[in-house]
């Protein structure tokens, strides 16, 4: 396994497992994103794995409701984007994408482990749960927001910058650089 499959693999469990922590009576709580309930970030999440795929010529699998069981249609949505990234032919294939030319599993690592951090810690700020995040993958997230430029602030992406002081934390600046506030 790559160093980017190992990282997903790392990513997706730890989204699981805060899922699989929500409190039954915190599924609507509001999330940091706008207009999002905690469920609205896990159904996104789900979702949003399947049009990697499509890159690749591969079909995303048909979810069962998110809602119904989100551990479940996530490790429904995750398994192949994982089998794809332990393929070294399928892994490196390259398609042309919003960003130029680049490879599947350099796709999954600048827009799906950079979800999977961000929005884990908008579902458990939205569910109090744990939202400590490695402080290697807010320096990641930093390192890829810079990367998306202008795209970032598109809407729907990321909100206005927060400011955070210059003594805050790694994660408090990716936080505050994403548009939340710690």
């Amino acid at each position: 396994m790559s160093e980017i499959s190992d990282r997903y693999q790392r990513l997706t469990e730890e989204f699981i497992t805060a899922v699989d922590a929500v409190p039954a009576d915190r599924w609507s709580s509001p999330s940091p994103c706008e207009g999002w309930t905690a469920l609205d970030v896990v159904d996104h999440t789900a979702n949003v794995q399947g049009m990697f795929l499509g890159f690749v010529g591969r079909e995303a699998p048909a979810l069962p409701p998110v809602a119904d069981d989100p551990v479940l249609a996530l490790r429904t949505a995750f398994a192949p984007i994982a089998e794809v990234l332990v393929d070294p032919e399928l892994a490196t294939q390259t398609f042309t994408g919003v960003f130029g030319e680049t490879t599947f599993e350099s796709a999954i690592d600048r827009f799906a482990c950079f979800d999977l951090v961000v929005h884990r810690w908008d579902l458990t700020r939205a569910t109090g749960g744990d939202e400590t995040i490695d402080p290697a993958d807010s320096e990641r997230v930093i390192a890829g927001a810079a990367e998306f430029g202008p795209a970032l602030r598109s809407p729907g992406v990321c909100g206005p910058e927060v400011e955070v002081g210059p003594v805050a934390d790694v994660t408090t600046r990716m936080l505050g650089l994403l548009g939340r506030r710690a």
